[in-house]
């Protein structure tokens, strides 16, 4: 089981960038959360198997059209055990 903590940067806040996350991750199959942060970016924890890890890292680099994602920061994580992906 793989976990990575992912930032990304850009215009990626009031472009539907969580739901999108959250249906990307539903399609991928992996678990986590994702929310909006203070400084613009959006972060998301993201929980499964290697190759849906890698996959959904590779979904946050482009994200939804709407978005424009200048800079995605990949930082490897301890695994929870998270069931579900939630929205924050």
């Amino acid at each position: 089981m793989a976990s990575k903590h992912i930032v990304v940067q850009g215009r990626v806040q009031g472009v539907n960038f969580r739901s999108a996350a959250a249906d990307a991750a539903g399609d991928i199959g992996v678990a986590g959360w994702v929310r909006n942060r203070d400084d613009g970016n959006v972060e998301m924890l993201v929980e499964g198997d290697d190759d849906a890890v890698d996959r959904m890292v590779e979904w946050a680099r482009r994200g939804p059209s709407s978005a424009e994602v200048t800079g995605v920061d990949v930082t490897d994580t301890e695994p929870q055990g998270l069931g579900s992906f939630e929205q924050a």
